[in-house]
């Protein structure tokens, strides 16, 4: 079907897994003969179909670097599983805005370059899609790249809380450019509010009577000090209305980030607990812990997102693909429990109907 050309704004940790990932499942045997993938063929797309052709940051160590050193640069620590080897794409000057807050300014040294048009260096790079990779809680940033990919003519990714899919007016800016838009939020492949839906999930359909629960996670990357500080409420309403969506009725939930410690690295664990009664009103109670590595938890589900956009583009979708929404992230446009999810974004794929 071709090459499916992305541009990044946002070279942090995610950005750095998904890169290594492009290179590491660069070959279509070994996408599929490797770990992690759910969908080593997506539709008539492989890994191998995505190329990044432009990127975007603020970080000094970062701009005017080619994208394979940058995404290794200071303050990212996602872990290395490839050798990317050099890539002619170099990281340009965004505007800041509110990408840079008190806290992460121990952390990120402001570029001192001149920013550059986004919009005109999209058109000229020929993206397709502009995946937005922006710390949590940066709404200015995030509607300005937005507005960016409409005025370029691209299908916008945001993988951030900030609410552009599941916000009407900027539903209708998508539509009415012909354009695509997926989020919000993006959701981990095994992050802890997808094990925390589908523990719901399966305890539900086992008649199951859920009597509280709660989730909560503690990381050292970037991103979880954005999640404690900036975005924590707006994490914690996202996720609690995420997981809650599995049980049929009210039920006492809460999920969120709750702690931020440096020496972690990129290491996040999730702490679940879960109450409830089964037949003969018998007590159980249910306590884990879910130890990961942040970065990498993004990826798979960000390759089938992406190669979920181009198939839309493909078909005419315009505005947000709900299919692809209601997959991939924590906050869609229209929530179903996740083995709902699942099965439609399937049925999407597999469909040949244009709209």
């Amino acid at each position: 079907m071709g090459t499916i050309k992305i541009a990044l704004v946002g070279i942090g940790n995610c950005a750095s897994s998904l890169v290594q990932a492009l290179h590491h499942y660069g070959n279509p045997s070994q996408a599929t003969e490797s770990a992690g993938l759910a969908h080593p063929m997506l539709g008539n797309y492989a890994v191998s179909d995505i190329e990044v052709v432009a990127a975007f940051d603020v970080n000094k160590h970062k701009v005017g670097k080619p994208l394979n050193k940058a995404i290794f640069a200071t303050p990212n620590n996602a872990p290395k599983f490839g050798d990317i080897p050099g890539m002619k794409i170099i990281v340009q000057r965004g505007p800041t805005l509110d990408g840079i807050t008190p806290e992460l300014q121990e952390l990120v040294e402001e570029s001192d370059a001149k920013p550059v048009d986004v919009a005109a260096k999209l058109k000229e790079s020929g993206a397709q899609i502009l995946v937005g990779l922006l710390p949590s809680g940066a709404s200015e940033a995030t509607h300005f790249y937005a507005d960016a990919a409409l005025k370029a003519g691209c299908g916008y990714v945001n993988a951030s809380p900030v609410l552009l899919a599941s916000d009407p007016e900027w539903a209708q800016l998508f539509r009415s450019a012909n354009l695509p838009l997926v989020g919000d939020d993006l959701m981990s492949q095994l992050g802890a509010t997808a094990l925390h839906r589908a523990l719901l999930d399966f305890l539900v359909k086992r008649g199951v009577r859920i009597v509280e629960s709660y989730q909560l996670d503690v990381g050292g990357g970037t991103e979880s000090l954005e999640s404690l500080h900036r975005a924590r409420d707006q994490k914690r309403s996202l996720k609690t209305q995420s997981v809650s969506a599995e049980v049929p009725y009210e039920v006492p939930v809460t999920a969120g980030s709750s702690d931020y410690v440096y020496f972690m690295g990129n290491r996040r664990e999730s702490y679940f607990y879960l109450r409830g009664r089964y037949i003969g009103d018998a007590d159980f109670k249910i306590d884990l812990r879910l130890i990961s590595q942040d970065a990498p938890n993004s990826t798979s589900i960000l390759l089938d997102v992406i190669r979920g956009v181009q198939i839309g583009f493909d078909r005419g979708f315009v505005g947000p693909i709900d299919a692809v929404c209601s997959y991939g992230f924590k906050a869609p446009p229209r929530s179903y429990p996740l083995s709902l999810s699942e099965a439609i974004f399937e049925h999407f794929i597999r469909s040949t109907r244009p709209i």
